[in-house]
């Protein structure tokens, strides 16, 4: 079945075309995980079926011992780009959400050490948490909005958006000289730092600043 964004406070579905994401783009976070700043952003994909709602269950597979919380802003692209301009990267930004990047850190971890590429630590189903969107026309982001996790009511990440290396157009502008961008993509932005493991039966609780929240139990 096709996965569907839902705009908040509105009717209105758009089916979600594919799901682009950025890595190490917040300087704490990349240097608790002892990697390097990168000049340009790290980019990998996840696939439709990894999607899930706030209020669903993220299912703990049983190849990974160690799974990992990233709280991340997400992009809603509005229209066909390729080789944008950071205008044209802004204006095809229509919209903002939350969600959860599920990372198999243990999983990952030994995929970097052979060299090999990381879906089998990102793309496992419920790996993607998604809220609902907000509409550019009815919110401005000024970057000054605050991301924040608590895993059993307590916090584990806190921190402003202004903190990203790659901020949101520049990210657009990137990814489209990559590959081509449409209607429906959802672009996740990077996790800022403070992600940590958690257990079977763990309640998570995610925010943007208040405007957008996500629920879920680690089943």
């Amino acid at each position: 079945m096709k996965k569907e964004i839902v705009i908040k406070n509105s009717d209105q579905r758009i089916p979600i075309n594919k799901i682009v994401c950025v890595g190490r783009n917040y300087v704490e976070h990349i240097y608790e995980l002892g990697n390097e700043v990168p000049e340009k952003p790290v980019v990998f994909l996840k696939p439709n079926s990894a999607v899930i709602y706030s209020g669903d269950e993220i299912v703990y597979p049983d190849y990974s011992n160690e799974m990992h919380h990233e709280v991340e802003l997400l992009l809603l692209i509005g229209k066909t780009i390729k080789n944008a301009s950071l205008t044209e990267a802004e204006e095809a930004i229509i919209g903002y959400g939350l969600g959860l990047d599920m990372t198999l850190r243990d999983v990952q971890d030994e995929l970097k050490k052979k060299g090999h590429p990381w879906e089998k630590s990102k793309c496992f189903d419920t790996s993607a948490v998604i809220s609902e969107f907000i509409l550019k026309k009815d919110y401005q982001l000024t970057l000054e909005e605050e991301l924040s996790l608590k895993v059993n009511d307590e916090i584990r990440q806190k921190d402003k958006l202004q903190k990203m290396i790659f901020k949101p157009a520049q990210i657009v502008e990137y990814l489209s000289s990559i590959l081509t961008l449409e209607h429906g993509d959802i672009i996740f932005t990077g996790t800022p730092q403070g992600v940590s493991k958690v257990n079977k039966g763990d309640k998570l609780h995610a925010e943007l600043d208040g405007l957008l929240t996500i629920d879920c139990i680690v089943k």
